[in-house]
């Protein structure tokens, strides 16, 4: 199967739902660049309200505000796409619903936004397990709006059920 076609996208999304499930996990996301993709495909499965408990759409900065409690003071210092605002929107994300482990994604899908210091492709993560610490990345990704976005969302998926994996590992 190649990766990121729709269908690769159903596999890793059942993939999730099954630990999700099998470990009584409850999952929010919180996306910017993927204008939401990554909530649809949770919840294009049937029985993922049993796991999925809500997404956050938060593609302007003052809906990361009021939404995910982002901080001005970080937008201002690091901007949009970050890590560091990545992480905030994770947390807020938890905070702001009754799951316990978060999801968040901004980025410059392109064709047009980027610069120098953050070319288009780049897409930063942040994956929070409730009560522990938040962990993220980012990474530059090649190709058009759709291929960033689509691979954008395979990385967000292999997190998820990694970071799904250490919760139950640590939770008990």
């Amino acid at each position: 199967m190649q990766s990121g076609t729709d269908e690769h996208l159903k596999q890793l999304s059942e993939q999730l739902a099954e630990l999700m499930i099998e470990n009584e996990h409850r999952l929010v996301t919180a996306e910017s660049c993927t204008g939401g993709w990554l909530a649809k495909c949770c919840t294009d499965l049937a029985g993922s309200s049993n796991w999925f408990e809500r997404g956050f759409v938060t593609y302007s900065n003052a809906a990361k505000q009021s939404d995910l409690n982002v901080s001005a003071t970080t937008l201002n210092k690091f901007g949009a796409v970050s890590e560091n605002i990545a992480i905030e929107m994770a947390n807020g994300a938890i905070k702001n619903s009754q799951a316990d482990i978060a999801v968040a994604i901004t980025g410059i899908a392109g064709p047009t936004g980027g610069n120098t210091e953050k070319p288009v492709g780049t897409v930063c993560f942040a994956f929070a397990i409730k009560n522990q610490s938040t962990i993220s990345i980012t990474h530059h990704f090649k190709g058009d709006r759709e291929a960033v976005r689509r691979q954008a969302l395979i990385l967000a998926f292999e997190g998820i059920i990694k970071n799904a994996r250490d919760a139950t590992d640590s939770m008990g």
